[in-house]
């Protein structure tokens, strides 16, 4: 199958509206108490494998008084001490800082002091979407649009593409789109037509 470079639209900024919550509710909640003043705990720490959502929930809560650090577990001895001292800093002046990283703080290999600090805070696990949870996430997005997805549709999407939700959320986009263009129904073999397409057509 050729890859399909969906640009039809770009994806949607990430902000905590637009994250599709799965199992991650009490993640969500303390991050919103601590953007909002609503809480004493304001060093979070987020860890789940690729997909779950990190990356997109560091990018959202970005603001100037706010320290989001991705991938913990790349950074090098002096990048790690570097994160240590600001983290301190941070704390000194009541700022908030949001760490992510692929595994829990104490086993990722990092410095003991960094890991220590890290572990101070707030600590969850992301649990990535099911299947079902992409299918309704899936589906909402689709009604938002006022598009007609029929179910076959979805399981072609969540078995042959990638699985991450805004490639998938590109696809609908894009089917969208090339419905209105040719004024045909949305169905799997408009799908796999526009999955072998060229670009910038």
């Amino acid at each position: 199958m050729k890859q399909l470079l969906l640009d039809i639209a770009p994806p949607p900024l990430p902000t905590l509206d637009n994250f599709v919550l799965g199992c991650n509710a009490e993640a969500m909640h303390a991050l919103q108490a601590a953007l909002n003043g609503q809480s004493s705990q304001k060093f979070i720490y987020l860890w789940g494998e690729n997909g779950c959502g990190k990356s997109h929930l560091i990018q959202a809560c970005l603001a100037p008084n706010i320290i989001g650090v991705d991938d913990v577990q790349l950074l090098d001895n002096e990048a790690q001490i570097l994160l240590f001292n600001i983290y301190n800093q941070t704390r000194e002046v009541g700022g908030i800082m949001i760490v992510a990283g692929d595994a829990a703080p104490t086993q990722m290999g990092l410095r003991d002091d960094l890991a220590t600090r890290l572990a101070w805070g707030l600590v969850y696990q992301l649990h990535p979407l099911t299947d079902a949870e992409k299918a309704l996430a899936l589906k909402n997005h689709a009604f938002e649009r006022g598009m007609r997805m029929p179910d076959e549709v979805l399981d072609y999407c969540l078995r042959y593409l990638r699985r991450d939700l805004p490639t998938l959320m590109n696809t609908l986009n894009a089917l969208d789109e090339w419905s209105l263009t040719t004024k045909k129904s949305i169905t799997v073999p408009m799908l796999r037509n526009l999955l072998q397409l060229p670009l910038n057509l």
